[in-house]
């Protein structure tokens, strides 16, 4: 949909305005993977909050400018701390982003899930198992095109490469490194950059490939002077808050 150029442009642009405006992203996630997103969302400019008390949540999420749902640690606290909040950043207009964590590992949390698709998440951010558990279908045929239009969402579908669509537009970006999937809590991280887009830009499919290519480059320039995993996850935090539009022009891989 985009060449790679454009869109390396348009994931410049997209962190720049996010270090400008300083967004406000409400996390609910597991919790394995609070600081670590956290420190990601600092690093490219925004603000995370964290707290799923019911005292405070609905005032938390009122007060953010985006909203990300994570279903890794899938326990009746954060369960019910899920409906208050999506209920608060309907009722303010704020998007909201979807990860649907191992809804492939329990029909009772692909349910849930399914459930919350009904209430308008602006993007899901996914993986290819989790895709094949909410469509029921091959996650490799048409499931994320009819899942987008069904739900008037955009479905980013990541792993070897990413798989934005919109259910009209698609983009295919071949960025990022294996030491990806060797670090907890990259994809939540991931998932929260994409909520913090959304507060900058409004068209939801082009929020989601910007964050993703500039999250995919990170993670490239991460990998050259990283040794394993633990060195990198400390450089993909350093990569991300230093990323400039050259190096993104340098590196994009999109189709």
């Amino acid at each position: 949909m985009h060449a790679p150029a454009d869109l390396a442009d348009l994931a410049a642009d997209l962190l720049a305005r996010i270090r400008v405006r300083t967004p406000r992203v409400h996390c609910i996630t597991n919790s394995v993977a609070q600081q670590y997103t956290a420190n990601m969302l600092l690093a490219a400019g925004a603000v995370p909050s964290m707290t799923i008390s019911p005292d405070e949540i609905a005032a938390f999420v009122a007060g953010a400018d985006a909203l990300l749902v994570n279903l890794g640690t899938f326990d009746a606290e954060r369960r019910a701390a899920i409906d208050v909040a999506v209920g608060a950043a309907k009722a303010g207009r704020k998007p909201w982003v979807l990860d649907p964590v191992f809804v492939d590992r329990a029909p009772q949390r692909a349910q849930f899930a399914r459930d919350l698709l009904a209430h308008g998440p602006a993007v899901v951010r996914l993986n290819g198992a989790e895709l094949g558990a909410l469509s029921g279908s091959d996650p490799s045929g048409d499931a994320p095109v009819r899942l987008a239009r069904g739900h008037a969402t955009v479905m980013a579908l990541t792993g070897g490469a990413d798989h934005v669509t919109d259910g009209t537009r698609r983009a295919t970006i071949a960025n990022g490194d294996p030491l990806m999937a060797r670090v907890t809590a990259m994809g939540c991280a991931g998932s929260a950059l994409v909520a913090a887009a959304l507060v900058v830009e409004p068209d939801a499919f082009i929020a989601a490939s910007a964050a993703l290519t500039a999250f995919g480059v990170a993670g490239e320039v991460a990998a050259e002077d990283a040794t394993g995993p633990g060195s990198f996850a400390s450089a993909i935090i350093d990569a991300l808050y230093g990323l400039a539009g050259a190096t993104l022009r340098r590196h994009a891989k999109v189709s």
